[in-house]
């Protein structure tokens, strides 16, 4: 199982205070004649206990359903993504479809900004998304809503000897699925146990009465408690299991579930913080889209109570159908406006200046995944793949500026020269600003629940890393030199010296060209046309040494004084193109 972050792991204080508070406040309130309702009829602290060990319970079971799932479909996530197209309701419903499985419109969110980052997905596809995922997180409701408690334990008996008897990797997921969802009842079933003595408490019976009468105050209460303990699914199953209970209304249990959408914002709003401004964006539109559906139906919870009444005859149902109704007219009310809504957000947030700072310059990595991303493994390499793709175009840049820089450049040139190398410096520094957080975020992939094929993928992802920065500490530490001597000298190489270094680096830039389109693509026949093609540069450079040393044979005086200057730049080219089919040859092993 994934260890849950740090911060989260502070709220935990603040889930037991807050959930103290709700409980025992009402049971303490004065009465008329200055005596407390809470007497010793009820045992508080065991009441207390049952409700925070049921909470633990069921928030552990959502974690570690979903994290199954996530393992399981994956790949089928990361796909439905990749062929996302312009068409808003084909985003909203992949927003749905993803949500559902990892029953976290959050994550989603922080997942469609790494695609917006990678270029793969532009902020009015995210915005369909965003609206899908809030339907999907309705799925939630929907589970808890089924009256299966009394097989929780049989569930959890299944799924915990498929997990450990059995060998099969699919079978060890599918037996956590069910040993989560037996865990998701079971912690309902010790909440609502916990819960009944509430059903004669008068102090508590009115507060939920006037819950019911004041839907503003149930929205307010729910959204502080879901923002307090980052989810929505505590306090849906908190409300399924009150409504269970027959201890709160049907406008009530509804007021509760658009608190829990409006709290759900600040997840939104929390890691969007310190990001970019794609992070920001998307975060906006998930908090608008929540915010302005709720006050909407503020006014129409009757209406909808009545109307999901007419579908089902018991509360639990009645309150999921109901969460699951506002969401989707909420997305078919808002996915015509999304453009609309698009530049909005861009107008509250606009583009910054194209000038970077020195404190910006360290967050070049924008596209970095959300640590919850590291649960899902396939999604969270995929992200890892675009973040070196954009790390591969700036070796590109480098290997672009570094060949005229020392070949055509001369005595006239040098301030030109002087400007390029400084540039190739401060790539260099940002290569190594990118390696240092892939190679973290890889090995903090690698040590959790992989398959042996995402295992490989990590390693061969971590060997192509390690190639880039070789490539750009050639360029950096190698080709510079030679740029710096070169000019340093005053020198210039023979016009027919020229002409052969300049065609032989284009091809090393082709060729490396190709090795990262054939990267980027997963291309393994692209891989393969790269290998095939090294012999031909291998070719190349003999023959470019060779005239090189006709020239030393018939004393051209240029070549002679730029000799060991021209045979180290193509020796130094030759290693470069050595990097490049190493990569391609890491692509083929895929």
């Amino acid at each position: 199982m994934r260890i849950k972050d740090r911060w989260r792991k502070t709220n935990v204080a603040w889930l037991f205070s807050f959930v103290s508070l709700i409980v025992i406040g009402p049971f303490l309130v004065v009465s008329a004649d200055g005596a407390t309702k809470a007497g010793d009829v009820i045992d508080w602290f065991s009441m207390i206990i049952g409700l925070l060990g049921g909470l633990a319970l069921f928030l552990f079971g959502m974690e570690q359903m979903s994290s199954a799932i996530k393992a399981v479909a994956g790949d089928q996530m990361k796909n439905l993504l990749a062929k996302l197209t312009t068409n808003r309701l084909a985003g909203a419903a992949t927003g749905a479809g993803v949500t559902a499985v990892i029953q976290s419109s959050s994550v989603t969110t922080v997942l469609v900004v790494g695609f917006i980052t990678a270029e793969v997905m532009t902020l009015s596809q995210a915005v369909g998304v965003i609206f899908g995922s809030n339907v999907g997180t309705t799925i939630t409701a929907q589970i808890v809503a089924f009256k299966v408690t009394k097989y929780a334990l049989l569930m959890i008996a299944i799924g915990f000897a498929a997990l450990f008897i059995s060998k099969d990797e699919k079978i060890q997921h599918y037996g956590e699925i069910l040993m989560g969802l037996g865990l998701v009842f079971f912690g309902m079933s010790v909440m609502s146990g916990a819960m009944k003595p509430l059903r004669s408490y008068e102090p508590f019976l009115n507060l939920m009465k006037n819950m019911g009468g004041n839907p503003i105050l149930g929205i307010l209460i729910s959204a502080i408690f879901t923002a307090l303990v980052q989810s929505s699914s505590a306090t849906t199953g908190i409300v399924i299991v009150m409504a269970s209970e027959n201890l709160i209304s049907l406008p009530a249990g509804i007021a509760l579930i658009f608190g829990s959408n409006v709290g759900t914002c600040v997840t939104a709003l929390l890691a969007s913080l310190g990001k970019p401004i794609e992070a920001i964006r998307a975060g906006l539109a998930h908090i608008l889209f929540n915010m302005i559906g709720v006050l909407l139906w503020l006014g129409l919870i009757p209406f909808l109570a009545k109307g999901v009444e007419r579908i089902a005859t018991d509360i639990p149902r009645q309150i999921a159908n109901a969460h699951t109704i506002f969401n989707l007219v909420n997305t078919i009310i808002f996915l015509p406006f999304s453009e609309l809504m698009v530049r909005l957000i861009i107008w509250l947030i606009p583009d910054k200046s194209n000038s970077l700072t020195e404190s910006e310059e360290d967050v070049l990595f924008s596209g970095y995944p959300d640590s919850d991303l590291i649960a899902m493994p396939s999604i969270a390499l995929e992200q890892v793949r675009y973040e070196m793709k954009k790390m591969a175009e700036t070796v590109k840049d480098m290997l672009n500026i570094i060949g005229p820089s020392i070949v055509n450049a001369d005595a006239d040139t040098i301030n030109s020269v002087d400007s390029n190398l400084g540039a190739i410096r401060q790539y260099h520094l940002k290569i190594e600003r990118y390696k240092s957080q892939i190679d973290q975020l890889l090995l903090q992939i690698l040590r959790t629940n992989l398959t042996s094929e995402q295992s490989e993928l990590v390693v061969r992802q971590l060997n192509i890393l390690d190639r880039l920065e070789h490539i750009s500490q050639i360029i950096d530490s190698n080709l510079v030199t030679l740029a710096e001597e070169k000019s340093k000298m005053g020198l210039s190489f023979s016009e027919q010296g020229q002409a052969e270094l300049n065609d032989y680096h284009q091809h090393i830039v082709e060729f490396y060209n190709f090795t990262i389109k054939a990267f980027s693509a997963q291309d393994q026949l692209a891989a393969q046309a790269v290998i095939d093609e090294k012999p031909n540069l291998v070719n190349l450079e003999n023959v470019y040494r060779n005239t090189h040393y006709d020239r030393l044979r018939r004393n051209i005086p240029e070549s002679e004084n730029t000799s060991q200057l021209h045979l180290d730049l193509i020796d130094y080219l030759h290693r470069i193109n050595s990097q490049s089919a190493a990569i391609a040859a890491q692509i083929i092993s895929n």
